[in-house]
């Protein structure tokens, strides 16, 4: 019996797809990097199939890619021709709300957007929170550790995770679904998984800390003229903002197009920086803050939603979906570095990129309040290089300026060979001792996060 043969015994004609019946979704995750469809799709539907499809599979040094809602756009979860890919959509589901501890229990396919909505019914808000929310799955958060709109209230996805399971290369499962805030026992093997991208084990249920439900939310859309003055912004918001949940900048380039492919013209004469200021507040108390802004001359002009329409059309402005269409090819970095440098960053690389592609669109947007930056570029004619040349611009100034080749979106393939601009050969080493010791036959996710 060959190695598909007992896979699909175990799992069932459901659980175990092969030849045509591999579906062209399991070629690539969003980056659309992907090439080769896997050899077999699994889609074990317990913990119990995934720890008994790994042994397997690590009995036969297969290598396996675990794949969740395929939204990245690092290409962590592409396969090659000879991989078998695993996915988790089917393990999904929420276990348990405990309102006392405030935490939700559920499976690593849940879907993001079906997390939230629960815990809302349950009068909480699921911490995480990010643009694929409809179709990203939880377990893939964690593997990737996804960053979001609110990092600056509620931090990235590891912060918000209390327990996990964790199925390892041999078929082992590691179970640690505590509730507790404070677990001080030793190695904390959640932050270990948490950003791993499936390279040291496959993520299956996972306890959440749940937050308070906010009462009241309030957004503005606010010009201003300096990136000093953004700031100077920032740091007041933290002072004088009850609340304050979300804090994004959108430079000049990006902001004018993006209005105008929504068919907005929020601001007629578009600032040098625009800043949505969202917190977790009634109306008057955001209006009250803009008022100190106001006077402290640091906001040269600022729109507050009115209603729940006009703060989504900030938003859609923001998210930038259009430009896919309108820029094809579009190259979408994210990197982070010291806030300061924000800017002194963007100005660097709008230079470089432009003297190597001329008439070249570039553009920044970003979560500023935790030093989180977007670059999105199109090059005239989509030159076949491009990709690799404006990789080495922005990677070369994120090393000189000190920062992250990724905040959010992790290394997969795509960042795997920039990653020496980020983290020291120590740090490397370390990383390859601990995937050597957690995956000896190096069957989990080959190719990925470490250089080859």
């Amino acid at each position: 019996m060959t190695l598909l043969d007992e896979l699909a015994a175990l799992l069932g004609p459901q659980g175990c797809l092969t030849g045509d019946r591999v579906p062209e979704a399991a070629r690539s995750d969003a980056s659309r990097s992907g090439r080769a469809l896997p050899r077999a799709l699994l889609r074990p539907a317990s913990v119990e199939e995934v720890s008994q499809a790994l042994a397997l599979c690590h009995a036969a040094g297969q290598t396996v890619v675990p794949q969740g809602g395929l939204t990245g756009l690092a290409g962590g979860a592409n396969p090659r021709a000879d991989d078998i890919a695993l996915s988790l959509q089917r393990l999904a589901g929420i276990e348990e709300i405990d309102r006392g501890a405030a935490t939700m229990t559920l499976k690593a396919g849940t879907i993001l957007q079906t997390a939230q909505e629960a815990a809302a019914e349950a009068g909480f808000l699921f911490p995480v929170d990010l643009g694929a929310r409809g179709s990203c799955t939880v377990g893939g958060n964690i593997a990737t550790n996804a960053g979001g709109l609110r990092v600056i209230r509620d931090g990235m996805t590891r912060d918000n995770v209390l327990g996990l399971e964790v199925v390892l290369a041999d078929g082992s499962v590691l179970t640690n679904l505590g509730k507790m805030v404070k677990n001080n026992t030793g190695y904390d093997l959640r932050h270990l998984f948490a950003g791993s991208e499936g390279t040291l084990g496959i993520v299956t249920r996972a306890v959440f800390r749940l937050r308070p439900l906010p009462r009241a939310r309030a957004t503005a859309l606010c010009a201003l003229e300096t990136y000093g003055d953004v700031l100077a912004f920032l740091a007041l918001a933290r002072a004088d903002l009850p609340g304050l949940s979300a804090f994004e900048a959108m430079w000049r380039d990006y902001f004018a197009l993006n209005q105008s492919l929504a068919g907005l013209r929020l601001f007629p004469d578009p600032p040098a920086f625009a800043v949505i200021v969202e917190a977790q507040a009634d109306t008057p108390v955001l209006e009250a803050f803009l008022a100190q802004a106001y006077e402290a001359e640091l906001v040269a002009d600022a729109l507050v939603a009115q209603t729940e329409a006009e703060a989504r059309d900030f938003w859609t402005v923001r998210e930038g979906h259009a430009m896919d269409a309108h820029l094809p090819g579009m190259i979408n970095l994210d990197v982070s570095m010291p806030v300061g440098r924000l800017d002194d960053f963007a100005r660097a690389c709008r230079e470089a990129v432009l003297a190597r592609f001329p008439g070249a669109h570039v553009s920044f947007f970003g979560h500023v309040g935790d030093s989180n930056l977007h670059v999105a570029v199109a090059v005239p004619g989509g030159a076949g290089d491009a990709d690799h040349a404006v990789d080495g611009i922005a990677y070369g100034l994120v090393r000189e300026f000190g920062g992250s080749v990724s905040a959010e979106h992790g290394i997969g393939t795509l960042k795997r060979d920039w990653l020496d601009h980020s983290r020291s050969p120590t740090e490397i080493a370390a990383m390859r001792a601990i995937k050597a010791a957690l995956d000896p036959h190096f069957i989990l996710n080959p190719g990925k996060v470490l250089p080859r």
